[in-house]
């Protein structure tokens, strides 16, 4: 990467954390009972009720990155870029719903329904997950990983600071695999770096005790968003070789997206082990179990870091160096993914809340 890239980057980062810092601040500071929902339902880890419109600023400073990209970019024009219009309209109607969420708590049919619209609005730009020869497969996977996505950021979304820990690694692993293919001068980039930006800002505020959430409103953003990332980023991303391994891309995805997808599949698989829907929320997803065990949350947060640091060192194994990609790396690499998902399950199985805890109440969030 030039010298003229690393300033242009690395000012904008700076541009777009001091702008989220200065958009949060003020939100918070004249956000009264805006964004805060007076729903007896809606039980938290922290039960006190804070302004839920972080993710207003994660979608303003996406706005803000996509402008941004034709001033230091001059001649080209991102409205002849179907796949990037298929990004901005899918990013901008997932951001309504969980804007329309967070004000009106909407039915869970309908928010099924945006984002199995979102996925089909990336499909028809264009950009769709590119891993069997018969098309509809393809299409089928796509949707599923949209909608599984958004719902898993969605379910994750439950303690301080988790959420916006987790989807910033996972841009950054994004980042790292433009920088392993040498296609810094990419528009996603600039998207990519903005919205970094827009979390490390937002986490000054989120981080524990926080003081402000970023609501459905930037858990259905950045589930969209990292939507998008797996499916540019990992599914379809060749590495710097040129190779194309269907098994490398898989793992490299598991990599990625370990934290949410161990979740996910702890939550589902326990309350269908209760015979209790998993769409009900409770207390008992694995950042709570962790606290079982007798972690701060702020201790949970810094675990998770700590799990996707790994993975993204691992992830710069696998897409910088390993042409030759054979059985042993899918069980080496494969396998740390196996045994986050595996330990985190585990935890979740045999911690128990303590005694004086009230039993696991439904929650909007989960």
């Amino acid at each position: 990467m030039n010298n003229y890239l690393v300033l242009i980057y690395a000012g904008f980062f700076v541009a777009a954390m001091l702008i989220s810092v200065l958009l949060n601040g003020l939100m918070l500071r004249f956000a009264q009972t805006l964004g805060i929902r007076e729903n007896t339902e809606q039980v938290r880890w922290n039960s006190r009720q804070k302004p839920s419109l972080g993710g207003i600023t994660f979608y303003v400073l996406f706005l803000f990155s996509l402008a941004s990209y034709g001033i230091f970019f001059p001649g080209r024009s991102i409205l002849l870029d179907s796949e990037l219009l298929g990004i901005l309209g899918a990013i901008t109607l997932a951001f309504l719903m969980g804007l329309a969420d967070d004000a009106y708590n909407t039915r869970p049919l309908l928010k099924f329904t945006v984002q199995f619209t979102c996925g089909w609005i990336l499909i028809a730009s264009g950009l769709s997950i590119r891993l069997f020869e018969w098309e509809p497969l393809n299409i089928i996977l796509t949707l599923f990983w949209v909608v599984g996505i958004m719902n898993s950021i969605n379910m994750l979304d439950n303690m301080d600071a988790i959420t916006a820990c987790v989807a910033l690694f996972i841009l950054l692993e994004a980042l790292i695999t433009l920088y392993v293919t040498r296609d810094e001068s990419s528009p996603l980039v600039m998207l990519l770096i903005g919205i970094i930006g827009a979390l490390a800002g937002f986490l000054f505020f989120n981080w524990h005790p926080s003081r402000l959430y970023m609501g459905d409103t930037g858990s259905q953003f950045l589930g969209i968003v990292l939507a998008i990332v797996g499916i540019r980023f990992f599914w379809n991303q060749p590495d710097f070789g040129g190779a194309n391994f269907v098994s490398k891309r898989i793992v490299i995805t598991a990599l990625a997206f370990v934290i949410p997808l161990a979740d996910t599949i702890s939550v589902v698989i326990n309350r269908i082990r209760r015979g209790q829907s998993p769409f009900v929320g409770g207390k008992d997803h694995t950042t709570h179990h962790l606290s079982y065990l007798g972690l701060s949350d702020s201790q949970v947060a810094l675990a998770f870091c700590g799990i996707s640091v790994i993975s993204m060192m691992l992830i710069f194994v696998v897409q910088g160096t390993i042409v030759n990609w054979m059985w042993w790396h899918v069980l080496v690499f494969g396998g740390f993914a196996l045994l986050v998902v595996g330990t985190l399950y585990f935890i979740t199985r045999y911690s128990k809340p303590p005694v004086a805890a009230t039993p696991p109440a439904d929650e909007a969030k989960s």
